[in-house]
C-alpha cells in the first residue's frame, strides 16, 4: 500500500490525512476510504478500483525519466530574449 497518494487526496478532501491513511492500514480486506463520502467503504463494492498495471506503469516511466536525468551530462534547452539578457552562462556553448 502507498499511504502518499491517500494521505494527499484526504487532505485535499480537508481532513487529516495521516490519521485515515493510519486508519486504512489497520483495516483488512478490501477496506478504504471514499474521499467522496468520508467514509470507509470495500472498495471494490464502492466500484473504487485502481488498475495494477496503470500505477506500475507510471511509477516505471517517472522512474526512467528521473534516472535519465540524473545520468545526463548536458541539458539543452531555449532561453527567451529576456532570459538571454538578464544572464550570461559562463562556459556555455553558444
Amino acid at each position: 500500500v502507498l499511504p502518499s497518494p491517500l494521505v494527499t487526496i484526504v487532505n485535499n478532501g480537508g481532513k487529516d490525512g495521516s490519521v485515515v491513511a493510519d486508519e486504512v492500514l489497520q483495516k483488512s480486506g478490501n477496506i478504504g476510504y471514499d474521499a467522496n463520502t468520508g467514509e470507509y467503504v470495500d472498495m471494490y463494492k464502492a466500484g473504487i478500483i485502481d488498475p495494477v498495471k496503470v500505477v506500475r506503469t507510471a511509477l516505471s516511466n517517472a522512474a526512467s525519466i528521473a534516472s535519465l536525468l540524473l545520468t545526463t551530462e548536458a541539458l539543452v534547452t531555449n532561453l527567451d530574449k529576456e532570459d538571454k539578457k538578464k544572464r550570461s552562462v559562463e562556459g556555455a556553448v553558444r
